[in-house]
């Protein structure tokens, strides 16, 4: 036996593993923090001086729109962004809704009522630790998988404040215990362009809000200098678009004499029908209706991704804006009627996706995205994908988007330098 040879080959394979382990410690593996601004139309960004966007933009990657999916609702973006895929598939086909097999879904925490495999999983599955700070999902296990870190219940009452520093604290963990994916949803500016509407200035101060707090998470990686392994992608849900006026199905269909139940939530109502016999007595009397489009509900436009067994009616409404399903109450007639003397035009969502109104924001900044870079219009579904790819792991199972080329791009559009009034308009 050549005793000689084999203690050398012995030195290198430790040497080898010795530079390996070295190499680790000095390239933490990567990481990446994706947040969502509910509510915030793909043209809030240009409407004040927000620094820390200002940043994204001049330093990173911005989408001239994100796309989202129909309806454009909190709930199923929300999902689609993180399965890659659309209601027809993922299952949450609105905010609330009724199966015909399993009953009412009212905003619900429970996560067996998702179809897909939300990134998170699908990065627990590959042995990468997660973090969710809220989001649509995340609060119970899929499937027996859970993020290793999670914050609930939901409460709209937390601020970002105290979001921004449970991130970092979960930045700081040892590393045997820090997640590599941390996910968060924050307020955004949904609320303000509900109830002031789009264009009220009160939009840009919920902007300017949630920009300071993305800044204090940016000079938190700057002080840990994170930036080597760490990508911040920023998006929204949806847009918003002022409304007036309201679609009664109900009334159309009393006035017919079809008995049936009408489930409305914003710019979508479900009918279901009492006797399947009156089928086409219902289409007709609800075709009849100004500013919206009647469909079966097993033939709904296949573009929309919405048709789904047990969760969508036997007719479905979709609202054409200004018009809404959502009818007000006496009392909030009357908020809306004093609103208008104050100059506030109410703001909804859930309309088809290709209305520029309902767009919605895409920024990416730091490890593995090109500098300075426009892009075109990317959609939802691609956002599961882009985060798998920098975390070099496969997507999630049911994902159909691809990964948005961050990295790869060249400029399409000059980008302000650093300071100048394009920077932070």
């Amino acid at each position: 036996m050549n005793t000689r040879g084999a203690a050398r080959r012995g030195a290198v394979a430790a040497l080898a593993l010795g530079l390996l382990a070295a190499a680790a410690a000095a390239d933490p593996a990567p990481t990446v923090i994706l947040i969502s601004w509910d509510g915030v139309r793909h043209d809030y960004p240009d409407r004040g001086r927000f620094p820390a966007l200002a940043r994204m933009q001049r330093d990173g990657v911005r989408a001239e729109r994100l796309i989202p999916v129909f309806p454009t609702n909190t709930f199923p973006n929300h999902v689609s962004l993180v399965t890659g895929t659309h209601p027809d598939r993922h299952g949450i086909v609105n905010n609330v809704f009724t199966d015909r097999e399993r009953g009412r879904y009212d905003y619900s925490p429970d996560a067996s009522w998702i179809q897909a495999e939300p990134i998170w999983v699908a990065a627990e599955r590959q042995g990468v630790r997660t973090a969710i700070y809220f989001w649509v999902g995340s609060e119970t296990d899929w499937n027996g998988v859970g993020a290793t870190y999670r914050v609930s219940p939901f409460d709209t009452r937390v601020g970002e404040a105290e979001k921004v520093d449970q991130l970092l604290a979960w930045l700081d963990l040892p590393e045997a215990e820090r997640p590599r994916l941390l996910i968060s949803w924050w307020h955004g500016a949904d609320a303000v362009g509900h109830r002031k509407g789009p264009d009220h200035p009160d939009v840009a101060a919920a902007v300017a809000e949630q920009d300071a707090q993305l800044g204090r998470l940016f000079e938190g990686l700057d002080a840990r200098d994170a930036w080597g392994h760490t990508t911040v992608i920023l998006v929204s849900d949806h847009g918003m678009t002022p409304v007036s006026g309201w679609v009664d199905p109900g009334a159309a269909l009393e006035r017919a004499g079809v008995a049936a139940r009408v489930e409305p939530f914003s710019a979508t109502a479900h009918v279901y029908l009492e006797e399947p016999g009156s089928l086409e007595a219902a289409e007709a009397a609800l075709s009849a209706l100004e500013g919206a489009e009647v469909y079966r509900g097993n033939a709904l436009p296949p573009e929309l991704r919405f048709s789904h067994l047990t969760r969508t009616g036997d007719l479905v409404l979709i609202a054409r804006p200004p018009r809404t399903f959502r009818e007000p109450t006496h009392v909030k007639l009357l908020g809306i009627l004093l609103g208008r003397l104050w100059g506030w035009h109410p703001g909804l969502h859930g309309f088809r996706p290709d209305h520029p109104d309902m767009s919605a924001v895409f920024f990416a900044l730091g490890r593995g995205v090109a500098r300075g870079v426009s892009l075109g219009p990317v959609r939802s579904i691609d956002v599961a994908p882009t985060v798998a790819r920098l975390l070099s792991i496969e997507p999630p199972q049911q994902a159909e988007g691809t990964p948005i080329p961050i990295s790869s791009v060249s400029p399409v559009t000059p980008i302000a330098a650093p300071g100048s009034e394009r920077a932070e308009d």
